[in-house]
């Protein structure tokens, strides 16, 4: 598997391209059931499975900055594309220049000298090109004069619902992360960076937390979450949360977690927290003694939930 960030990069057309385009926020069941096609169809005719995505979301540099917050950073996102067994990625920097090529450059341009494509695999809702002008039924005529074959892929309903990163991200901000599990494939989970806290878990409640410095931009509702834990390439139970500290006061937006039987140093280390199932809402509570024999509560609880996977 390759990936490749300029298309400069490209000395020759792809043996055989079959290609997707997209920019797969999340890498949900929806984009997993397109790399399948993909796959397949690259299989039957001898080809390469080919995936163009771009860094940062088009929305972002669209918007000036304001997008949605992203299900998955791009790191996360090229070793989700990499793990469904994709060939190839194109990873293109999106900018407003880019933004900017019409829908028909971007066929004979792109498409048809710089990648050589046999086959395009696009979602039903797929649109490119300056002002979004380029749409199936352009790219099916391109594909006649060009001599490449497009495939339109129905979307993926799961219990009546159609997987989409938008009804994704809307589930992890209502903290309902069963429900997104079953749209994602896998359990939601954030990156960060372990910093220096408050030093208030070890010291004045007996549960020392890794306080993190998040990577991704999107955080699920305030509140407290069972939580696997990756470090190192291992996995521990533990509990976040996710919100203000209020039993001290206004404090400032942070995710903090209690790493189950875990006494290591791991400041300045990346780590991964996968969210499990939502245990209760953030509380203010009287005292930090009634605080630390609820977050006692909140690890047994936690536990039963780990345990019982």
């Amino acid at each position: 598997m390759s990936i490749i960030t300029d298309l400069s990069e490209l000395k020759s057309p792809i043996q055989n391209p079959v290609l997707t385009i997209g920019n797969f926020d999340g890498v949900h069941k929806g984009h997993l059931a397109l790399f399948e096609r993909v796959k397949q169809i690259a299989k039957e005719i001898n080809g390469s499975s080919v995936v163009m995505t771009f860094d940062p979301h088009p929305i972002k540099v669209l918007s000036n900055g304001n997008g949605p917050p992203v299900i998955t950073p791009t790191p996360q996102k090229l070793r989700l594309i990499k793990e469904a067994g994709i060939d190839i990625i194109l990873c293109l920097p999106f900018t407003k220049e880019f933004a900017n090529i019409p829908a028909k450059d971007f066929v004979e341009k792109i498409l048809v000298e710089k990648i050589g494509v046999k086959y395009v695999v696009v979602g039903y809702d797929y649109s490119f090109g300056k002002n979004r002008q380029g749409n199936i039924e352009f790219l099916k005529k391109m594909a006649q004069k060009y001599q490449f074959k497009v495939e339109v892929v129905e979307p993926v309903s799961i219990n009546g619902i159609i997987v989409s990163s938008t009804k994704i991200r809307k589930l992890v901000q209502e903290g309902k992360l069963e429900e997104a599990k079953l749209l994602l494939g896998r359990n939601y989970q954030v990156t960060g960076t372990v910093i220096s806290g408050k030093n208030r878990g070890a010291r004045i409640l007996g549960y020392p937390t890794a306080n993190l410095k998040l990577i991704d931009e999107l955080t699920p509702k305030v509140g407290v979450y069972a939580v696997k834990v990756h470090i190192d390439n291992e996995v521990y139970k533990g509990v976040a949360n996710i919100g203000y500290n209020p039993t001290f006061g206004n404090g400032a937006f942070s995710v903090e977690t209690h790493i189950i039987g875990f006494n290591r140093n791991i400041l300045g280390k990346e780590i991964i927290v996968e969210f499990v199932k939502r245990l209760r809402d953030e509380k203010k509570f009287e005292s930090p003694s009634e605080l630390a024999e609820q977050i006692k509560k909140d690890i047994q609880e936690a536990q039963k939930v780990l345990n019982a996977i």
